[in-house]
């Protein structure tokens, strides 16, 4: 039996509760809480559960609307209609801090659970994307990071059998001591197989099903919602770890309990385990039916180590777990099911009217506390912060001229850049084509694309953010961050639906790191409005700062954006195909330098402002898209982003690595400044699109983007081999396509030093 200790203020503390939380919890309940409840307080009131630091400022973003079927923070997940009663359920989250300090198993469990709040909506997971940011690859242990997040991705996405079909990488130094790990997960359903995370029925049996529950990941909750530290490696036993096999039998068998019909709610049990899927449940009864709560009892928790306090098996984070309730009458079904794939679900406790989370352990009442008072829009605290702007300390670039610079290394260093190097190395571990749903490999198309059997239709999806933007204009930065998600998706002929986001930032009680999130998030939200793709739900990360670099990160609000190609026969490629086709350019915008690689290569400075940004012209550009699709008339579209003009005339013409082309491009500009030559090649300008298509269908779409308000040109052919790019007229760079090649696709596994990972 075991002994609980007094709770007093300074306990609280210590659980990352403050006094003002504190004495609201004495108020909640009447009494002091047992120390059960004050773990349960503790986890439920972090951040990371209750985000009660950005509650306030999310409430702001479009959260109804567009092709939704339910509104942000209802469900596990989004859920968005696609026609012919199919839904895609999908949603992003981060799994930074654990990823810190055990990157293998940090970056393994983030995937497992964001399928988890997948197939609790019974949908199927078809993809899995991924957005990732570490430090500068000469770090070793930068590299030991990579090398563990990438094959705990790899590892566990490929035993569980989903396809990793998409993501991003960056390498920053304000990521050295904080790497982000975000993980996306898409599913399929039916609408009428659908299940919502509520408790509701009184008398219901509530179940608990999946793996035994263990010590690992205890207080997981309340470590993401702290500064990293040289403390946090001692806080390992904070990170859970996964079983993808046992997941895989856990989805199947979730699966099938479904279709009997007897299934009445389902919750994932992520982030403070038993504690958040009782809670949360209850509180969605309570808020549904006016009544509701959850009785259960600790007793018949299969656990795995002997003698598992109350405290202890409630603050669990043991993976490939779950939460059911089952209709009263049919939860031996529900058991016989899951025995039948060698899975524990066991009778835990049942529905209440009450109101209450009741918690027994050995025959005594160990918790009660009023469900609602527990989560976010109910009890929980919600602050509103200090936001105060702080532009960034950077200094102006002084440009060189053009004509001191040597353009031909140039390039190839940028092109060689960890930041716009080929990631082959990184997404060739990751099996994307399971499950026989991808329709091409990773890079052939500017989104990821995954069919719909039995359909002419095909799910588009992207996961996009560039922090650099964000951290030189927050709220034009997050603007930038929608729109390239929704251009990507518009380039392959899909029109954009829906996002949702993880939202990684600093310390949000100090007022620049608020302000950041203030303004990004109102940037993203004006964004949302204007391409109608509402949001679905998703994560927010605070305290992504180290104390080993004294830094925070950069502001990095990630997208993960759907979109639905209506016919896959519409779906267009991004790279060059045939020899003598015209290569079009769309978009005329201010190109500026500011933002871009380059000139953090070069001048070793990011600029004073984000790229230059039109988001109506932006919209405008994605309808253009779409509509040039249908026509069959285009080849391929590929964005201008990172790396600029020259950067997307390369990828164009060395992605299809079986079949590379070239290019000969002239370009006009009218030379009002001694470096207009690098603003042409290196600018990430945004809304500008690279098509190639027939010579002779090029005045259709030149008047066909016109009608759209798009400045459309063409501006060279694509050639069999050798890449060449003239200026007004005159020879500027000239290579071969083997060149171009090789230094794209051989930097970073340079840069990584992957001969020597295993000793690190």
């Amino acid at each position: 039996m075991h002994t609980e200790p007094e709770v007093t203020l300074d306990l609280a503390k210590e659980h990352g509760l403050n006094e003002e939380e504190y004495r609201n919890i004495l108020d909640i309940l009447g009494r002091n809480p047992t120390f059960t409840e004050l773990g349960i307080f503790s986890v439920m009131w972090s951040e990371h559960c209750s985000y009660k630091n950005s509650i306030a400022v999310l409430k702001t973003l479009p959260r109804e609307g567009g092709a939704l079927l339910t509104s942000a923070g209802e469900e596990n997940a989004g859920l968005v209609d696609i026609g012919d009663n199919l839904a895609v359920a999908f949603k992003i989250e981060s799994h930074n801090h654990p990823s810190a300090v055990e990157p293998y198993q940090g970056a393994a469990t983030g995937v497992g659970g964001i399928h988890r709040d997948i197939f609790t909506m019974g949908a199927r997971p078809v993809a899995a994307l991924n957005s990732l940011r570490f430090g500068s690859p000469k770090d070793p242990r930068v590299r030991y990071l990579v090398d563990g997040v990438v094959r705990g991705i790899g590892d566990y996405g490929n035993s569980f059998g989903v396809p990793t079909v998409g993501g991003e990488i960056y390498f920053e130094d304000c990521y050295t001591g904080n790497p982000l790990v975000n993980a996306m997960s898409v599913g399929l359903v039916q609408h009428d197989n659908t299940v919502s995370a509520t408790a509701e029925g009184e008398g219901n049996p509530v179940l608990i099903v999946g793996s035994a529950t263990g010590k690992d990941g205890i207080h997981g909750a309340t470590f993401a919602s702290e500064d990293l530290s040289e403390a946090s490696e001692d806080k390992r036993p904070s990170v859970q770890v996964g079983d993808p096999f046992a997941e895989k039998l856990l989805l199947e068998a979730t699966l099938e309990a479904i279709a009997t019909g007897h299934v009445v709610g389902l919750q994932d049990m992520g982030a403070a385990g038993i504690t958040s899927s009782t809670s949360e449940m209850s509180a969605r009864g309570i808020g549904k039916n006016g009544t509701g709560g959850i009785e259960i009892d600790l007793d018949f928790v299969p656990v795995r180590e002997n003698d598992m306090s109350a405290y202890e098996i409630m603050l669990s984070e043991s993976q490939e777990r779950m939460l059911i309730v089952a209709a009263r009458g049919f939860e031996q079904e529900i058991i016989d099911v899951y025995r039948k794939w060698d899975i524990h679900a066991v009778v835990i406790g049942k529905v209440t009217t009450d109101n209450l989370l009741r918690v027994r352990h050995h025959g005594s009442v160990v918790a009660e506390i009023p469900a609602e008072s527990l989560v976010l829009g109910g009890g929980a605290p919600v602050y509103i912060r200090e936001a105060l702007e702080k532009k960034p300390d950077t200094p102006q670039a002084d440009l060189a001229p053009d004509s001191s610079l040597d353009l031909r290394s140039v390039s190839l260093q940028l092109l060689s850049s960890p930041n716009i190097a080929s990631k082959q190395w990184v997404y060739q571990q990751y099996d994307s084509m399971v499950q026989t749903n991808t329709v091409t490999s990773t890079g052939q198309t500017d989104a990821a694309v995954i069919r719909i059997k039995g359909t002419q239709k095909a799910i588009a999806m992207k996961t996009d953010c560039n922090a650099r933007y964000v951290y030189l204009n927050p709220k034009r930065g997050g603007m930038i961050a929608v729109a390239e998600c929704a251009r990507n998706i518009a380039c392959s002929g899909a029109t954009p639906l829906a996002i949702t986001n993880c939202l990684n930032f600093g310390n949000p009680y100090k007022p620049d790191v608020y302000y950041q999130f203030k303004a990004s998030v109102e940037g993203m939200g004006e964004a949302c409005r204007a391409f109608n793709t509402p949001v679905t739900g998703g994560n927010v990360s605070f305290y992504n700062e180290s104390s080993l670099t004294g830094t925070a990160i950069y502001p990095t609000p990630v997208i993960g954006m759907i979109g639905l190609l209506d016919n896959i026969n519409h779906l267009t490629g991004s790279t060059f195909k045939n020899p003598g086709d015209a290569i079009l350019l769309l978009g005329d915008p201010e190109l500026t330098l500011d933002g871009s690689e380059y000139l953090v290569m070069q001048y070793g400075t990011q600029g004073q402002d984000a790229p230059s940004f039109d988001l109506n012209h932006e919209h405008k550009l994605q309808k253009l898209l779409v509509s040039l699709a249908k026509t069959g008339l285009l080849h391929s579209a590929h964005d201008i982003s990172d790396g600029g003009l020259f950067t997307a005339l390369v990828e164009k013409a060395v992605l299809e690595q079986h079949n590379p082309l070239g290019f000969a491009v002239d370009l006009e500009s009218s030379e009002q400044s001694s470096s207009f030559i690098q603003e042409l090649l290196f600018s990430e300008a945004q809304g500008r699109v690279l098509l190639s298509l027939a010579p002779e269908n090029a005045v259709k779409v030149i008047d066909m983007a016109n009608n759209h308000g798009i400045a459309a040109k063409v501006i060279g052919q694509v050639r069999e081999k050798n890449a060449s790019i003239e200026i007004n007229g005159r020879q500027t760079l000239s290579f071969a396509t083997e060149e171009l090649s090789l230094a794209y696709y051989q930097a970073l596994e340079e840069a990584l030093h992957l001969d020597e990972l295993e000793t690190i």
